[in-house]
């Protein structure tokens, strides 16, 4: 295992890192910054500012993403910088804002929202798929963990404030089948995990707040193996790199009294295990 800084950029918040394979690219976020950050493999990044929070994207196809933000989700070109609102997000209720999110095998994109403030209860987890956006879960204080199984058979999420991830059947279209059961219980130790990706095995690898970590779960949601990290508060992980056995994760330095210089730092980590390829979302 070999860990690196790939971007020493103190995000406030970092989140939503998403790899974009043929720009040999990682894409992420600077939730509190409104900004969000693109660096090649060996290169520099680049950036764009926002006029609101922005938190995860989904790849459209090889030059626009589906961005999350605020209000709305965006059709947003790499190219030209152009954005086109496709559907409201929670624009109506001024106290939340979009948060983790991650495209599934079906081309659909879930979305969680929050209480800028982390209001009890405020938020809720939405998906979006062929032009309609539905409420799929509320009552959440801090949706998270939104990842899926490698068949698109299962969803998994979580909410933060509860320290269990949960998991869903779907069913052909991707659409929750039945109510979500606990998979990872994480309440006894007093862990807040935050997000997470499944790896072309199925196992779940978690970030974990405030525990300079990335863990590792087995399809049966049993702890295997975890990642340490310079860091104290790793807020999401993501494969990528030419083989996808890359593993990145970004970090935050938000409410740290006494953050290090790599607080809110991008890091790479070769040799821990191999991603699964990140679906498109069908428009």
């Amino acid at each position: 295992m070999k860990l690196t800084v790939f971007d020493a950029t103190a995000c406030t918040l970092g989140e939503g890192p998403l790899w974009l394979a043929d720009r040999n690219a990682l894409l992420w976020f600077d939730i509190l910054g409104r900004k969000m950050f693109l660096r090649p493999e060996g290169g520099p990044a680049k950036h764009w500012a926002f006029d609101e929070y922005v938190s995860a994207a989904g790849r459209v196809d090889a030059d626009r993403l589906l961005i999350a933000s605020q209000t709305a989700l965006s059709l947003f070109d790499l190219k030209t910088g152009a954005q086109e609102v496709l559907a409201p997000l929670d624009a109506d209720n001024p106290i939340t804002r979009s948060n983790d999110g991650r495209a599934d095998p079906h081309g659909g994109f879930w979305i969680g929202t929050m209480g800028i403030k982390a209001e009890p209860k405020a938020g809720a987890i939405w998906r979006y798929y062929k032009g309609e956006l539905r409420k799929i879960f509320a009552g959440i204080t801090i949706p998270n963990s939104i990842c899926f199984a490698p068949d698109g058979g299962f969803a998994y999420f979580c909410d933060t404030a509860e320290k269990t991830i949960q998991r869903v059947r779907l069913d052909a279209q991707g659409w929750p089948l039945g109510a979500p059961k606990v998979f990872i219980d994480l309440r006894a130790e007093g862990i807040n995990p935050d997000g997470a990706v499944i790896d072309t095995e199925g196992a779940l690898w978690s970030a974990q707040w405030g525990t300079w970590r990335v863990a590792r779960y087995d399809t049966a949601g049993r702890f295997t193996d975890a990642v340490a990290f310079p860091a104290e508060q790793v807020s999401c992980p993501a494969f990528g790199g030419a083989d996808l056995t890359t593993l990145y994760a970004t970090s935050a330095a938000v409410d740290l009294t006494k953050p290090t210089a790599l607080d809110g730092a991008v890091f790479a980590v070769l040799g821990v295990g191999r991603g699964q390829a990140e679906p498109l979302v069908v428009l």
